[in-house]
């Protein structure tokens, strides 16, 4: 129980690498709030998670809801010591064949909402907190059709260590989760809606050298590791929790001799 008496948010806490990492928080001792888009699949997750959680509804992006998220907290809380930016969206951004709305949506949600999110809630971070942001292994791997996406990711992990740099002063550290292809809902929405996650598994494998799609607990024991007392010297860092996809990238059955 090294989160005892924590105060932690998690943002897109409803299902995936969040829930995952909500889950985790509760069981070592922190109070937990998680925020999702969907009411219904927000109340669900709260009631799976049992346990302190304090679930907050709204859309990031907007200002009204990001400050709704910041006073909630405040509320039950009055402070906060963990923050894990994880709330994401993927989607297809093929050169050509993009619109303006598309592109910016992207961005939007898995870069300017994770800055405006740390900002928000700066004056609730305890000195010597813990930001941890969730990246991807997209920032680097150039699959055609996702420059929204790639870019984001990109971007994060340049943001994090500038946000490491200003927030030193009060010793607060800021670090990055690099995820690759991990078992989430993710790859089943939007222009992948109908593709069972197995079915994506069985596409995606060979190019893993260890074979399978990271699990969602997997990349959250890496965020809430970077959360704890027992990452205290690490600030400006990543993990990558990928399978070896960028560390080892002929390590792939599809590429063995």
């Amino acid at each position: 129980m090294e989160l005892q008496g924590k105060t932690a948010l998690v943002t897109g806490g409803n299902s995936g690498i969040g829930l995952a990492a909500a889950r985790l928080l509760l069981a070592q001792g922190a109070r937990v709030a998680i925020t999702g888009r969907d009411r219904a699949k927000l109340d669900a997750a709260a009631t799976e998670l049992g346990g302190d959680v304090l679930a907050i509804a709204g859309d990031l992006n907007k200002a009204a809801d990001l400050a709704e998220v910041t006073r909630a907290v405040a509320e039950k809380f009055g402070k906060l010591d963990i923050v894990f930016a994880n709330a994401g969206i993927s989607g297809p951004t093929p050169l050509g064949a993009t619109t303006y709305e598309a592109f910016t949506e992207i961005l939007n949600t898995n870069l300017t909402s994770v800055f405006f999110t740390v900002q928000a809630v700066l004056p609730l971070l305890s000195d010597g907190a813990a930001v941890v942001l969730n990246g991807s292994v997209m920032r680097e791997l150039a699959v055609a059709g996702t420059a929204a996406y790639s870019a984001a990711k990109a971007g994060i992990t340049g943001m994090a260590k500038v946000l490491a740099t200003e927030l030193a002063p009060r010793g607060i550290r800021v670090n990055t989760v690099i995820p690759g292809a991990t078992r989430t809902p993710i790859w089943t929405r939007g222009a992948r809606e109908g593709v069972t996650l197995d079915a994506t598994e069985a596409a995606l494998a060979p190019r893993i050298p260890l074979g399978r799609l990271a699990l969602a607990d997997e990349v959250a024991q890496a965020a809430v590791f970077l959360a704890s007392p027992r990452a205290s010297g690490i600030t400006a860092a990543e993990i990558v929790v990928d399978g070896g996809t960028i560390g080892a990238p002929s390590g792939g059955a599809m590429f063995r001799r």
